[in-house]
């Protein structure tokens, strides 16, 4: 029994905080940008962000592409279980509080927690001021192009541009100059 209990820490351990940033192979565009962060600067180079809809942690629909379009949209993959999450929040929040009302909206996509009830306690602990798509099975996840983001990497943050394309990624958890620095750019771009 100890070996498995031991096999399952482990397993734990390396969905959460995970940091390689393969994204699943494939052909990529993005280049290392400081702290971490992958851009694509070229607009043209850029991959179309996959439908995301489904029910909201508050059990609403939610469908991205259309309710936030023309928008630039912050895409954050947290779990309540996951420590390196529970580290970032307090930066997304404050930088999703100063940005709002520059055109951009954050979105959460909490995957792996079975009940939603440890999520919304999360939501509520970290005053939120967002939604979080409730994606207990990681479907929404494996929607995303191959190379663009991988789904054992929690937390990872993608930005999704005004015309709806994947822009950046970070595959760990993100401070507060790293969230501007990556956003500033986008937010220029007309």
């Amino acid at each position: 029994m100890p070996a498995i209990g031991a096999a399952l820490a482990a397993l734990m351990l390396s969905a959460c905080g995970s940091h390689d940033s393969a994204g699943g192979g494939g052909q990529t565009q993005f280049v290392q940008g400081t702290g971490g962060v992958d851009v694509v600067k070229e607009r043209s180079g850029r991959q179309a962000a996959p439908e995301l809809s489904g029910k909201t942690l508050d059990d609403k629909d939610l469908d991205v592409a259309k309710e936030y379009k023309g928008k630039i949209v912050v895409l954050n993959v947290w779990g309540s279980w996951c420590a390196p999450c529970r580290a970032e929040a307090k930066n997304l929040v404050a930088v999703a509080n100063d940005f709002k009302d520059k055109g951009v909206q954050f979105v959460g996509l909490d995957t792996r927690d079975p009940d939603p009830a440890p999520a919304i306690a999360f939501e509520k602990e970290f005053k939120v001021p967002y939604p979080s798509l409730y994606d207990s099975s990681g479907k929404l996840l494996l929607r995303f192009p191959k190379g663009s983001l991988n789904p054992q990497s929690i937390p990872s943050t993608v930005f999704i541009d005004r015309d709806g394309k994947i822009a950046a990624r970070a595959m760990k958890a993100l401070s507060e100059d790293e969230l501007r620095q990556t956003l500033a750019p986008l937010v220029a771009e007309k």
